[in-house]
């Protein structure tokens, strides 16, 4: 006679099979990254819906909620989309990375938002079989401030670009939180960068702390700091402009994080600068 953890086992073997997870999706296109450490490369950008802050410097704020549909591109880099209904099931998003993945074409898988780990349930199902289907390795953008729910896809991850929010630009506080994020990163051996957005507001003491916590976890781990993209007037999420800093700015905080670990870069946001999405 089944035991009572058999028919669990079995409810839960039946849920498996007749569920299809969804996701909410913004677009799916192919594009040249154009921050951090694999700045310049070619990816299949996954861009997912809902993010749980509100950065003062934030450009995508489209993504903070679900749009009731989502942009798909039919032929890489060519910007042909075609519109689609949310939320998006896996398999129907498995066929579109297919899709787009010419040989040779793509370096990487690109996760972005948003804040991707808000569909960790989602990920944790789509990416072995993203893996297994395309061969490309996966790069995960995201805010650094949830390791719960980087610890349940970790394994599927290949690079990991963590933001740093500073407080006096973004409006963020989650120093223990990114600590967490970044350590877990770091023992399970993925290459990871810390990209950190500087502008005039930036307090040099965030900055020396931000330092500590990377060299904390490894002097190793290369930081990015990225000046801020003035966004218009028009879109501007506070009353006080969010202006780049100066040259003098960005080569003293340079200087001084430089104390701390031993690569930090300063590179803008070059896809800006290509005219790509």
């Amino acid at each position: 006679m089944p035991t009572q953890r058999d028919r669990v086992a079995l409810l839960i073997m039946i849920a498996k099979t007749t569920f299809t997870p969804t996701a909410r999706l913004v677009e799916v296109f192919s594009a040249i990254q154009g921050e951090g450490l694999n700045v310049g490369t070619r990816q299949i950008f996954i861009r997912f819906a809902f993010c749980d802050l509100r950065c003062h410097f934030c450009d995508s704020a489209h993504t903070w909620n679900a749009p009731s549909t989502c942009r798909i591109e039919r032929s890489p880099g060519l910007r042909d989309f075609e519109i689609h209904s949310n939320p998006v099931p896996l398999t129907q998003l498995i066929e579109w990375v297919e899709r787009q993945n010419l040989p040779c074409l793509h370096d990487s898988i690109s996760l972005t938002g948003g804040e991707p780990l808000l569909h960790a349930s989602f990920l944790e199902q789509f990416l072995p079989i993203v893996r297994t289907k395309t061969g490309l390795p996966i790069y995960l953008e995201t805010g650094g401030h949830r390791p719960e729910q980087l610890a349940t896809i970790i394994t599927y991850l290949d690079s990991v670009g963590m933001d740093l929010k500073l407080p006096s630009v973004s409006g963020e506080n989650y120093w223990q939180e990114h600590a967490k994020f970044l350590q877990i990163c770091h023992d399970s051996h993925l290459h990871v960068f810390v990209k950190i957005i500087v502008s005039q507001q930036t307090n040099p003491d965030e900055l020396e702390r931000s330092a500590l916590l990377v060299a904390e976890v490894s002097q190793d781990i290369p930081v990015f700091l990225q000046p801020v993209t003035p966004l218009p007037v028009s879109e501007q999420l506070t009353q006080i402009p969010v202006l780049a800093p100066s040259p003098e700015q960005v080569l003293i905080w340079q200087a001084l994080m430089k104390q701390f670990v031993k690569q930090v870069r300063v590179v803008p946001q070059t896809h800006k600068m290509l005219n790509q999405l």
